[in-house]
């Protein structure tokens, strides 16, 4: 008797990734549309679905209703946030972690550099793990070696992110695997972090780019900060320009919170995975807040 496998059960993480497919086009055309505030009904015909099956998708993945989920993503929104919760980036901008009572806030990461010898001879002496997981904003390719994870970036091929890997460390070893570094980093998808983890990175940069991802560290979940607050984070505060160049090179999606970086006007700005994505990760955490103060009351 010839013995089948079971086909694999979607895990959570696979249906919000095939439910943001659809949302995403959904979430450009709210962008494109927010000044009008458009309906669920406009919403819906814009995407081509049904009104109804649009808000069941659209709240199981967020959590909020589409309207609810536009007010998080338009320009009054990104100023009454700047304006009412203005972020203090101190000294934990210059340290290597951070550690706090928030969700990404309690997050210890410790950035480590490569030897000289690592950048001259590509790698030679590296072994690169890499694997692909599904997240609610899609596939996230993610690599480490034994000293943490290196990348960490929303692909659309997997071919195509490994080929990027080996063009950056043409001389490692690249293995398809999964580790504990990725899983640590993975998690942050799908666990409330009530309590400090520790997630270590494997990051080569430059001084200045390590103390900007460093800066970025420090502004906590479900808040937004601008370039101009980073560059005096960092004691550059004519360095707005430089600053969003070194946050376009941002290795790791998400644990380092690039996306909560927008113009001084409130606009979005852009992203090194697409301002969809960037507008979707905002709305996103702005609707975890939403429903954690539900739960809490």
């Amino acid at each position: 008797m010839v013995m089948h496998d079971s086909p694999r059960a979607p895990s959570s993480n696979d249906i919000a990734a095939n439910h943001y497919r659809r949302i995403a086009v959904a979430i450009a055309y709210i962008q494109a549309h927010f000044k009008e505030q458009p309906s669920l009904e406009t919403i819906a015909n814009a995407v081509h679905l049904s009104p109804s099956y649009l808000q069941r998708i659209f709240t199981q993945w967020a959590g909020v209703s589409p309207k609810k989920f536009s007010q998080y993503l338009t320009l009054e929104y990104a100023k009454s946030v700047l304006a009412a919760q203005p972020i203090a980036l101190d000294d934990a901008a210059h340290q290597a972690g951070l550690s706090g009572t928030g969700r990404l806030h309690d997050l210890f990461v410790k950035l480590e550099g490569m030897t000289p010898g690592e950048f001259k001879h590509g790698g030679a002496a590296l072994t690169i793990n890499y694997n692909t997981y599904s997240t609610p904003f899609g596939q996230i390719f993610a690599a480490s070696t034994a000293k943490g994870v290196c990348q960490l970036s929303f692909e659309r091929s997997a071919a195509q992110a490994r080929a990027a890997l080996k063009t950056q460390f043409p001389n490692a070893t690249l293995r398809c695997t999964s580790d504990p570094f990725q899983q640590s980093a993975i998690a942050i998808f799908n666990k409330d972090w009530r309590q400090p983890e520790c997630i270590k990175l494997h990051l080569r940069g430059t001084d200045f780019q390590l103390k900007v991802w460093q800066s970025l560290l420090s502004i906590p979940s479900r808040q937004l900060t601008t370039y101009g607050h980073i560059a005096k984070a960092i004691h550059q505060p004519k360095a707005s320009r430089a600053v969003g160049t070194a946050i376009g090179c941002n290795p790791i999606a998400v644990v380092i919170p690039c996306h909560r970086v927008i113009q001084a006007s409130g606009k979005i700005g852009g992203y090194r995975w697409g301002q969809t994505t960037k507008a979707a990760l905002i709305g996103w955490e702005a609707a975890q807040k939403t429903q954690s103060h539900k739960r809490s009351r």
